[in-house]
């Protein structure tokens, strides 16, 4: 008799975090754990009132990334820049990396040393060191890279801190990574088309191609919150879209929020490739991914300092959790704002859809908080 075949995708992203929970629900857990599946990373205490924090992120070629049009040391790059994003979003500083590589067979000793000099720059930038790992072939080049990182344990923030009266907060601007990828699938398709002829015209697209392609985690924000004497209630690094993840707070949080899509921080670069396509780009921002910024939620009397905070934007309220989660413009008032982002396992939704569609999206997942 053959086995029932049921797509992952059918579950959606929440729905597959929920059937990992219950078919691990038996397995002991240890009285020093204090987080596991379901936030950026998982947490366990580490004496003397420390917390240490740990998160694995996989890159796969043809899945998250095309070497056709990414440096290999940019790649390394982001292989730790994307991990310390989630150590980072639990408020922690990172301290510890490993790193486990399959390599194809057409990949070259000078791909390979890109490569890690990448990783290499990236450690110096963040303060971490890489400890070991593993190496294999593989039929295409993939990364799994995890990192360990401390916070006091009164420091830590879990996405589950959000409170009613809470004010929604991001750091940076949003949109851009997309634009940027936006931008290098264009010209490929245009390499392709007119073949040695076509020469690339990307002065103008430079920002958002950086966006894309070597991300920054944004280390700088959170010791610039604890400078200002702000520690967020709640807080997710925008690795899937700002949709997504204010759904993964308001879910964690029982919660629900209204997200003023006014005051989401565009850069002109992002709004001149979302002009060029002719695309929406609030849906840039909402369903496009891979900015790596953070999205925090601060109590109200903490406001007037993110205000004076550089680099931290105001872009809506925490409410009642039968309000669900709602986006605001002028132009359309008060609408549902769904949860869909990047999806691995089925048809991503296209940026220009609308905010209201049905449906959530499916986004990666791992097993060191939920991989968000």
């Amino acid at each position: 008799m053959s086995q029932s075949f049921t797509p992952i995708a059918s579950l959606g992203e929440f729905g597959l975090i929920d059937r990992m929970n219950e078919r691990l629900a038996d397995v002991p857990r240890s009285e020093n754990l204090i987080e596991g599946i379901g936030d950026d990373a998982a947490v366990y205490r580490a004496g003397d009132g420390m917390l240490h924090v740990v998160t694995t992120d996989v890159l796969i070629e043809g899945v998250h990334f095309d070497r056709t049009f990414i440096p290999t040391s940019f790649l390394g790059w982001k292989a730790i820049a994307v991990n310390v994003s989630d150590v980072v979003a639990m408020n922690a500083r990172p301290l510890y990396a490993t790193v486990s590589a399959g390599l194809p067979r057409n990949f070259s000793i000078e791909m390979m040393d890109g490569l890690y000099d990448g990783m290499a720059e990236a450690c110096k930038a963040y303060g971490l060191e890489l400890v070991g790992g593993d190496t294999s072939t593989a039929h295409a080049l993939y990364l799994s890279i995890t990192v360990i990182g401390e916070v006091a344990e009164e420091d830590v923030v879990f996405r589950r801190g959000a409170s009613v009266g809470d004010y929604l907060c991001m750091s940076g601007d949003v949109g851009g990574a997309f634009a940027g990828l936006k931008v290098l699938l264009d010209q490929r398709e245009q390499l392709e088309n007119m073949g040695e002829s076509y020469e690339p015209d990307l002065d103008a697209f430079q920002y958002v191609i950086q966006r894309q392609l070597r991300p920054n985690a944004r280390l700088d924000i959170i010791n610039a919150l604890r400078d200002a004497g702000v520690r967020p209630t709640s807080m997710i690094d925008i690795s899937d879209g700002l949709a997504s993840e204010v759904h993964h707070i308001g879910r964690r949080s029982d919660v629900g929020a209204t997200v003023r899509i006014p005051a989401v921080p565009f850069d002109p670069e992002t709004r001149a490739v979302a002009d060029q396509f002719l695309d929406e780009i609030d849906a840039y921002a909402l369903f496009g991914g891979e900015d790596y910024e953070l999205l925090f939620t601060v109590r109200e009397e903490d406001v007037p300092k993110i205000d004076e905070t550089e680099g931290v934007s105001v872009i809506g309220t925490i409410e009642e959790a039968k309000k669900g989660v709602r986006a605001y413009s002028p132009e359309t008032g008060l609408m549902p704002l769904h949860p869909a982002g990047y999806e691995h396992f089925g048809e991503a939704p296209q940026p220009g859809a609308h905010a209201s569609q049905d449906g959530p999206g499916f986004d990666e997942t791992d097993f060191s908080g939920d991989g968000a």
